[in-house]
């Protein structure tokens, strides 16, 4: 019975940690654009630089209010669902989890209001300063929550108390954690690049419409831009880092993501494939010889070890999924990365503008991060089973036991049926914005005085 649970207690956390995911990778991403769009002003004196940032802010601040929303019910899972982990592990991470709340959330969400209704009060170096500070608060808050998952991935900083729980005994160690440092380079270079491919999304629609089109030229301009860049350092050096560091510190991830089962030197990257896991192999593979020693090892010769190294109580404990999820991360980081080349390249030739293919192909790929990224944090949880914090607790032993199945299953329904309804309002919030424009409201003027007026 208590594993009918555990099943319930996982789905519904991964269900609502990875809807509420969608806010937020945006908006860290955003916060740049704005930052960037405030200067783009303040250095040219272009007032249509602070069109397009205001329009941005507000598509940040719906994605911030909905983040914020999605996101409480998982402060209350550490207690419901998973109170032995929070009492072996809470020691540790609610520190992280706190300094998130009390110095990141608040700074991220203080400097947002004076974004969304004190532009007209504030001089225009101010606001510029505050964009600043919620581009700073809103990836400090990253860091502060990527540090608490490092650790369960690669626990630091710590002892074991006389209770048998965690402690502190390095604060420094946890949050200067290698694997922290590593984790949150590309997770910040995969939100930018999110929000690159939506910025050129949103500008690629204008133009096709041949609507706001000095806007939407301005937004295909800096999401091309970053895109192209901001891609590339998803796969290297930041992808590629971390690669190496689940070859070092998690071997038997690393050979579920590829469906290797057998040890061997020049080790090949499976393109197709399908993971035989009852029978140990990899169906109908075809891969690259040795590049997957050369990315784990940096030499073709590096020994890769297959899952038949290990235990099977050590294996990740849904291989198939782990294995696609790694290489639909990893085709999308490759589209993407193609995608946004062709595109930097029509637009140094200028030709992007009056491409209507390579537009309509911009306006559609905007859902391509969004899956990579959820494939990406799949890969990285999936690969870190059956272990909630690695080495240390295993998932099994992490969840309440006071909570059966069926209460788990009536809340993971409810909290479904009411994010449905949170993604409608969403979806008809922000519709609504690309439906006005950003020309909506008169300069220096925010949504909420233009409708009081």
């Amino acid at each position: 019975m208590l594993a009918d649970a555990l099943i319930w207690h996982r789905l519904q956390f991964a269900f609502t940690i990875t809807f509420h995911y969608l806010f937020p990778v945006l908006t860290m991403g955003l916060a740049l654009f704005i930052v960037v769009m405030k200067a783009l002003a303040l250095r040219t004196g272009d007032a249509r630089w602070d069109d397009a940032a205001r329009f941005w802010i507000r598509i940040f601040g719906i994605n911030f209010a909905v983040g914020v929303v999605t996101g409480i019910p998982m402060e209350f899972q550490f207690g419901t669902n998973w109170a032995r982990l929070s009492r072996y592990a809470g020691p540790v991470i609610g520190q992280t989890l706190a300094l998130e709340g009390i110095f990141a959330f608040f700074l991220e969400s203080s400097f947002l209001a004076l974004l969304v209704w004190g532009e007209k009060r504030l001089s225009r170096m101010a606001h510029f300063a505050s964009a600043v500070a919620l581009f700073v608060g809103s990836w400090l808050s990253a860091y502060f929550i990527i540090s608490t998952s490092a650790f369960m991935h690669h626990p630091v900083g710590y002892a074991v108390g006389p209770d048998q729980n965690l402690q502190i005994v390095d604060l420094g160690a946890v949050l200067l954690n290698p694997w922290a440092l590593l984790q949150f380079a590309h997770n910040q270079a995969a939100s930018v690049a999110t929000a690159s491919f939506v910025v050129a999304a949103v500008g690629a629609w204008y133009l096709l419409r041949n609507e706001h089109t000095d806007f939407a030229r301005r937004c295909l301009t800096l999401g091309v831009g970053f895109g192209f860049v901001a891609s590339l350092v998803v796969a290297f050096p930041t992808g590629d880092l971390q690669a190496k560091a689940v070859a070092r510190h998690k071997p038997a991830a690393l050979a579920a993501m590829e469906g290797r089962f057998e040890s061997g030197p020049r080790a090949g990257i499976t393109l197709i494939g399908q993971p035989n896991v009852a029978a140990r192999r990899l169906d109908n593979p075809i891969t690259v010889p040795g590049m997957l020693s050369f990315l784990a090892f940096g030499t073709f010769q590096g020994n890769v070890a297959g899952l038949n190294e290990f235990p099977e109580s050590d294996w990740p404990d849904n291989i198939e999924l782990l294995y696609y999820a790694f290489h639909i991360m990893a085709g999308l980081g490759t589209l993407m990365i193609g995608l946004m080349g062709l595109a930097a390249l029509a637009l140094l030739t200028r030709r992007l503008f009056t491409s209507r293919a390579l537009l309509w192909a911009l306006a559609l790929a905007f859902p391509f991060p969004y899956i990579a990224v959820t494939t990406g944090w799949m890969t990285a949880e999936l690969g870190r089973q059956p272990w909630v914090v690695y080495g240390l607790l295993r998932t099994a032993d992490a969840s309440s036991q006071m909570v059966h199945g069926g209460t788990a299953l009536f809340t993971l329904i409810g909290f479904m049926g009411i994010d449905f309804l949170i993604g409608l309002a969403f979806l008809w919030l922000v519709a609504r914005e690309l439906s006005a424009g950003p020309s909506a409201h008169p300069h220096g003027t925010t949504a909420p005085e233009a409708a009081h007026g």
